[in-house]
């Protein structure tokens, strides 16, 4: 069984609603998982969107949550949820809008995409202290088991 990873809130390549954005309360998609490797030892969760800041000429990838050492026998995120909430152990990083939280979509101009991917890794990483994604993907280095990804979109209105 291969890892996956689905959201109730949206189908995959399908639209984000408007409460999980700038537009809306901005809170986090509902997420679950299933088919994570027996030997998994944490998981890996990060949001970005390769369209910034125009699907037209994107320049750079705008990474909106980053979350990692969330424990394998967790299988989902309940929409909404605070930092407070997450599962025991789970370990925040640093997004672009420069905090630990979720930040949904806001694109600028045109139909973003947002590439939620989830990492199960064999080992447990130690206390980053809020790493940035490319510091994130630096210690996963070696120790990536299986990854999957959702995507979902959105586009403002005019």
């Amino acid at each position: 069984m291969s890892l996956t990873l689905t959201s109730a809130d949206f189908t995959p390549g399908g639209p984000i609603p408007a409460i999980h954005t700038c537009d809306g309360a901005n809170t986090s998609p509902a997420l679950s998982w299933s088919g994570v490797p027996p030997d998994t030892r944490s998981l890996v969760l990060i949001i970005d969107d390769p369209d910034a800041p125009d699907p037209a000429a994107p320049k750079m990838t705008w990474v909106h949550w980053v979350l990692y050492n969330l424990p394998p026998q967790a299988n989902h995120l309940p929409a909404g949820i605070r930092e407070a909430e997450l599962p025991r152990g789970t370990q925040a990083g640093l997004n672009d809008f420069k905090n630990t939280r979720y930040g949904g979509p806001c694109p600028p101009i045109g139909r973003h995409r947002y590439v939620h991917k989830l990492y199960a890794l064999d080992t447990v990483l130690p206390d980053l202290r809020h790493p940035t994604k490319p510091q994130l993907e630096k210690a996963m280095q070696g120790h990536v088991k299986a990854q999957t990804e959702l995507i979902g979109t959105y586009q403002r209105g005019h």
